[in-house]
């Protein structure tokens, strides 16, 4: 079974659990989301050539819609992609559920 972990989360340092809480006598559950992806050839940097995607993806409607409901401001990790010898970046942000929803259902293809 070690093939089948999810490195995404083993190497995921902010990983908390799926919390609920009391927001306005209404009951607000958090959890994480991926909510882009992408691969880096084999770069000498792969931090500074993920710079320009990350910035890129911000900047569009999905970027600014996760910028503006993040609980938290959303973080990148960095796993390395062995099928291109390059790297994959997976960007995480920690929302709501109903702006979960609302963002696989506009966002998402």
């Amino acid at each position: 079974m070690a093939i089948l972990r999810d490195l995404d989360r083993e190497h995921n340092k902010h990983n908390k659990p799926r919390r609920t809480k009391i927001v306005n006598g209404q009951a607000v559950t958090i959890s994480d989301l991926t909510v882009h992806r992408f691969r880096l050839g084999d770069v000498e940097d792969p931090v500074l050539y993920a710079a320009q995607p990350i910035y890129e993806w911000q900047q569009t409607e999905a970027g600014k819609f996760v910028m503006e409901h993040a609980v938290e401001p959303p973080w990148w990790v960095r796993t390395v992609d062995h099928m291109t010898y390059g790297f994959e970046f997976v960007i995480v942000a920690r929302m709501k559920e109903s702006d979960q929803t609302f963002y696989k259902l506009k966002y998402v293809v």
